[in-house]
């Protein structure tokens, strides 16, 4: 037996905010944001909302549920991926579970920033297949707009962050059917401080200072050359070696859903494995970079839409902080 999805939901803000208004709070030209970035409109939440990533998440939640036809009351497992929960702590699987009704439900947080839902993905799969649970949800959520320097200062990450959530229901197929096929995932702490955010770091007492919040130590930061390397160099060996251990040809695959992290790096990544532009879904020039919802946005969108159909075989790939990377490998 082996996980498949049943349903896809999404979920983002109203506010649109284009390159326009972002270039005039932070110093440079609509042409610099979407040559840097691909980026030419984004989602954040409407300043003041007090909207936090478990709402965008639950209303993904709400409509993955039903998609999928399963009843809320039947979710015994809930994975929550988010770099921008609504607390340090508690999670906000807890948050969702509570709002969605769900009884009592075994919950998991995933703190692996880009590859959240691969993360996710794979947790719940590994549950399933135990026969613990008959059917999970994974979520993954981010309202990154609150905690950016929008700025001429923080330009740079301001510029390529966005909000938005996307929700899949899981559950057990058979082994020849639809369904997860393979995840591979990977690490490498050595550049952790290349893409970070200090926050309230407990390495510090007290952990937030006038002087800390003055320095924008709350602020994410990021070496984006070192970034931009790495990520050329990890996506299309771990995409080659999810492939590979499923016995799979890259013309074989019908869809890559990479991580909505750049438009260059996608297209430096489809180029260098030959991948047709048609065959590659990209909605980060409308929504951004939203982390660890990228995927599925992306995925739900292209689902939603008729161009991922059942029977076809898709890729999704991740780069990001960490530096973490993977690749899931599935069938509709």
């Amino acid at each position: 037996m082996r996980a498949r999805i049943l349903g896809l939901g999404s979920h983002v803000p109203e506010r649109v905010v284009s390159n326009a208004e972002l270039a005039a709070r932070v110093d440079c030209s609509e042409q610099w944001i979407f040559e840097r970035t691909g980026i030419r409109e984004r989602r954040w939440v409407a300043e003041g909302s007090g909207v936090g990533s478990a709402a965008l998440g639950i209303e993904a939640a709400r409509a993955a549920l039903a998609a999928s036809g399963v009843p809320a009351s039947d979710v015994t497992l809930v994975v929550f991926a988010t770099l921008s929960p609504d607390y340090d702590f508690p999670g906000n699987s807890v948050v969702l579970a509570h709002a969605l009704g769900l009884p009592s439900p075994a919950t998991l947080e995933i703190r692996q920033q880009c590859n959240g839902f691969l993360y996710g993905l794979a947790a719940a799969d590994a549950f399933l297949r135990t026969g613990a649970h008959r059917y999970a949800l994974v979520v993954a959520s981010e309202v990154q707009s609150t905690g950016l320097d929008v700025s001429a200062r923080g330009r740079d990450m301001a510029v390529i962050f966005a909000d938005g959530a996307g929700a899949a229901v899981l559950g057990l197929g058979s082994d020849e059917g639809p369904g997860i096929l393979r995840t591979i995932l990977h690490s490498d702490g050595a550049h952790a401080e290349a893409l970070c955010c200090e926050g309230s770091s407990s390495r510090r007492m007290p952990r937030i200072t006038a002087e800390g919040l003055a320095a924008g130590q709350h602020f994410p930061r990021m070496n984006g050359r070192l970034v931009f390397r790495h990520a050329l160099e990890k996506l299309p060996s771990v995409i080659r070696e999810v492939l590979a251990a499923e016995r799979c040809a890259l013309d074989e695959v019908d869809w890559l859903v990479p991580h909505q992290a750049n438009l260059r790096i996608i297209e430096n990544v489809r180029v260098g494995l030959a991948v047709p532009t048609e065959k590659v879904v990209v909605n980060i020039d409308r929504m951004g970079n939203t982390t660890a919802a990228s995927i599925p946005l992306a995925l739900e969108e292209a689902r939603r839409d008729g161009r991922i159909r059942d029977g076809q075989l898709v890729c999704l790939a991740a780069f990001g902080a960490g530096f973490g990377w993977g690749a899931t490998l599935l069938r509709f």
